[in-house]
């Protein structure tokens, strides 16, 4: 099929080249010239393991472009909408900017009888306001929200978990068909597909990262009650995840989460309730960002009291900067945020992180960034661990005792063994251990 995918961020860019993987003949369309030159020229913007492959190997197959021109999705028989929708800077809730920006700009070029599929994540009700606009066009619209997770974005496009079409009553079983040819190898191997309305569409994903955020706050809120109970944490996680009712993924407690949906999502969410005269229903959600962003400050009030409370010229490794491993996004991330809080006190800071440093310099000049793990560790009077890459994970604590001038390190991701690191001689502090 004929597909376009507005919005070459890391939703869109990944959603057309893993399209092209499947066959498909796409355009991506974004407004920014210096993104769709790097895409064009098979270069990725962000990183994000797998994209590469499969952004080169559609550009050579000739099935994947990108331009900047609405003029060339005129052919095209599904547009996907694949902007952000960040957070307003006037309040809570979702900047609807570039979703109504895609719309128009789909519809002053798309054929009658096409379809939209929105993949953004956008408040509930947005579907149905842009699909009065599409019909007046003769353009079809339905929701088919992302699932995404950085660092297995590819794999979770080419083969999810499962597909969810939120669709208009009245032109039900079109949209259905459509959506299914465009899927046809994924439904072949059995994804699950659920067909909703349009609001139950919108609200799946809002939904979705909800629930992961209280998941991941209240295990952070049983590690600040573990810390001072002197219970652990990790083992209180193990039994409770033993219940098939509440499961032991993301019960994992630590820094908390960033990133570029969850934050901005739940308070999107709560605000779009409080519009619909619901706010009581998620008020909880407001308790679930207060627990995750207090986890930050934990973090450097207990690197400062291991300084007798002054940190000024100290030099303190911070290892980790993007919000999780195998990603570059430093968007709202926990890690980059102790760095910089603990910069704003005075430490003498030195990041290092595989992928997303480029990202934070750009953000935050005033840090200082190590060109290699082994220089950031050089000299260390602290060692703060806040974001749980492989090459952190495995670091020996003996060799890295040679390394630091005093060894104390700070486990903000509980990825470290403890037994292993103070029997090499190091001041162990994890989160709720």
């Amino acid at each position: 099929m004929k597909l376009s995918v507005i919005g070459c961020g890391y939703l869109g860019a990944v959603h057309a080249a893993a399209m092209a993987s499947l066959g498909h003949t796409v355009v991506g369309i974004d407004v920014d010239q210096e993104k769709i030159d790097k895409l064009s020229a098979g270069q990725t913007p962000f990183f994000e393991p797998g994209l590469d492959e499969i952004l080169q190997a559609g550009i050579d197959s000739g099935r994947l472009s990108f331009s900047t021109d609405y003029a060339s999705l005129a052919d095209a028989e599904v547009h996907f909408i694949g902007v952000g929708t960040p957070q307003r800077r006037d309040g809570q809730g979702a900047d609807m900017t570039y979703v109504d920006a895609a719309t128009n700009g789909i519809l002053s070029y798309a054929k009658p009888g096409s379809l939209i599929a929105g993949k953004s994540t956008v408040p509930v009700g947005t579907a149905a306001r842009l699909s009065e606009l599409a019909a007046a066009k003769g353009v079809r619209l339905a929701w088919n929200p992302e699932f995404l997770r950085e660092g297995f974005a590819v794999k979770d496009t080419v083969d999810p978990d499962r597909l969810v079409y939120g669709v208009a009553d009245a032109t039900r079983d079109e949209d259905v068909a459509t959506l299914d040819a465009v899927y046809a190898s994924i439904l072949e191997r059995g994804t699950p597909r659920l067909v909703t309305n349009q609001a139950t569409a919108e609200l799946v994903k809002v939904a979705a990262n909800s629930f992961l955020a209280t998941k991941i706050s209240f295990i952070n809120a049983m590690a600040e009650i573990s810390e001072v109970a002197g219970a652990d944490v990790t083992q209180l996680a193990d039994a409770i995840g033993h219940d098939v009712r509440i499961g032991r993924k993301f019960l994992n407690a630590g820094v908390g989460f960033g990133g570029g949906c969850l934050p901005k999502d739940i308070r999107a969410f709560a605000a779009r309730a409080e519009e619909l005269g619901k706010g009581e229903s998620v008020a909880f959600l407001k308790q679930v960002d207060e627990i995750n962003l207090r986890r930050r400050q934990h973090v450097v009030d207990r690197v400062v009291d291991s300084f007798d409370g002054q940190v000024f010229g100290h030099r303190v490794a911070v290892l980790g900067l993007a919000f999780k491993p195998d990603s570059d996004d430093i968007r709202d991330s926990p890690a980059l945020d102790v760095a910089v809080r603990l910069k704003g006190l005075g430490a003498e800071v030195v990041s290092f992180d595989p992928e997303a440093m480029d990202n934070a310099r750009r953000l935050h000049p005033q840090l200082a960034y190590a060109d290699s793990l082994e220089h950031a560790l050089e000299g260390a009077e602290a060692v703060v661990v806040v974001t749980e890459w492989k090459q952190f994970r495995e670091l020996d604590p003996v060799a890295t005792a040679a390394k630091v001038a005093r060894p104390i390190v700070f486990d903000g991701r509980n990825i470290l063994d403890p037994v292993a690191w103070k029997a090499a001689g190091w001041t162990y502090t994890g989160m709720g251990r």
